[in-house]
């Protein structure tokens, strides 16, 4: 069977589409961040550049009448903090240091 079919080719039947596996979580890291990390959290997850991101933004919020500082505000809220992580914890440190 082809690997994007969306049928089987014997009986007909529809075949589930496959889940999108995502690389990174979409989370708001804790170290790079200029003011509450949304734009670098967006950078990281989609593989761009955090500097154009970041301008982006800035030109869209004024742009836009604020209605882009309304979203990033939410994103803001909506979008998960980086878990701190604790010297002596597990997984702290990489392997070796």
């Amino acid at each position: 069977m082809p690997v994007g079919a969306r049928f089987c080719s014997n009986c007909g039947r529809a075949i589930p589409a496959a889940q999108a596996v995502s690389g990174r979580p979409l989370i708001r890291p804790r170290m790079g961040r200029q003011i509450a990390g949304v734009c670098l959290a967006l950078a990281q997850k989609y593989h761009w550049d955090p500097t154009v991101v970041r301008i982006v933004a800035v030109l869209a919020l004024i742009f836009s009448s604020g209605l882009i500082g309304v979203a990033y505000l939410a994103a803001w809220i909506g979008i998960p903090e980086e878990p701190v992580s604790l010297p002596g914890a597990p997984g702290a440190y990489p392997p070796g240091i």
